[in-house]
């Protein structure tokens, strides 16, 4: 079965649909091996990363396009990828949409801003007409040509032109044929749950919760409650590495040895699981010339 398959059949499934954010290959197979059935990429966490600079449109289409491939080679499981604005007109989101199907993307999200972007949850952003949204999306729908790709229309009208009409283009990106609709940044538990109310009962609504962003942080249990379909925590695992690693090199710095911090890091042999060293060691053997 294709991954976007197996991710269409999530979605029709009865349970919210919980994506956990990688920002690398490595983050993603942590993901799965506990026990998540998705992993999200998130263009923010390949950002800091890759160029240890913000989400504020520096990436390219190539760049991201190789991490996302990376991490659809990593797991086993569907991969959702961030893939920004498409990267300019219907021309070129048909072009990312062929390249996320050839490399094996399960779903992926749209978004109406102008480049260069900013993350969802920043000051400044600027959003494209709402019709100029529409095309770029009907043209990714007719690329993904026979495969099942899911197309996610994101909005991030809330913070420039309100939430009146980040509902409205909501509506219009559904009728575009986006499978699931992104309203982001909502800012409080009242406008969550006027979103779900201003859509028809059974369309897919998808959820973002950033710790220290913009929306209230709530459990995928309160979301499906409220009615969203699918929820992403894309930057916990970043921020999480972030202070686990700032700690110790902290401590070694300062004590000038990890010795003290020995039961906060992954053991040797553990790690050498976690990335299929001995699955790698046993396809060495089986090829060996001598």
């Amino acid at each position: 079965m294709r991954k976007s398959t197996a991710l269409r059949r999530m979605l029709e499934g009865p349970e919210i649909v919980v994506l956990p954010g990688a920002y690398d290959a490595l983050s993603a197979r942590l993901a799965e091996q506990a026990g998540f059935s998705t992993v999200f990429t998130t263009g923010f966490g390949f950002s800091a990363a890759t160029l240890g600079a913000p989400d504020i449109g520096l990436m390219t289409a190539s760049e991201i396009l190789e991490r996302a491939r990376h991490v659809v080679e990593a797991v086993d499981v569907p991969v959702v990828a961030d893939m920004d604005t498409g990267y300019g007109n219907p021309l070129n989101v048909i072009r990312t949409v062929r390249e996320c199907v050839n490399a094996g993307v399960a779903g992926i999200i749209l978004e109406d801003q102008e480049w260069p972007k900013k993350c969802g949850h920043f000051e400044g952003k600027r959003v494209i007409r709402a019709e100029d949204q529409v095309q770029k999306l009907r043209a990714a729908v007719e690329a993904r040509g026979d495969d099942d790709l899911v197309v996610i229309g994101r909005t991030d009208a809330r913070g420039p032109l309100g939430l009146d009409e980040a509902i409205r283009r909501g509506r219009l990106y559904r009728e575009a044929g986006a499978d699931v609709v992104f309203v982001e940044a909502p800012q409080s538990l009242d406008e969550l749950k006027a979103i779900t109310a201003a859509f028809p009962d059974g369309t897919p609504l998808f959820a973002n919760m950033i710790e220290g962003g913009k929306t209230p942080v709530l459990s995928s249990s309160e979301l499906q409650a409220l009615g969203f379909k699918v929820v992403v925590y894309p930057l916990s695992a970043l921020f999480a590495a972030a202070s686990a690693i700032r700690e110790i090199y902290r401590e070694l710095f300062e004590t000038k040895t990890t010795a003290g911090r020995q039961s906060a890091l992954v053991g040797f042999r553990e790690f050498e699981e976690i990335v299929a060293a001995p699955r790698w060691r046993e396809t060495e053997t089986r090829f060996a010339t001598r």
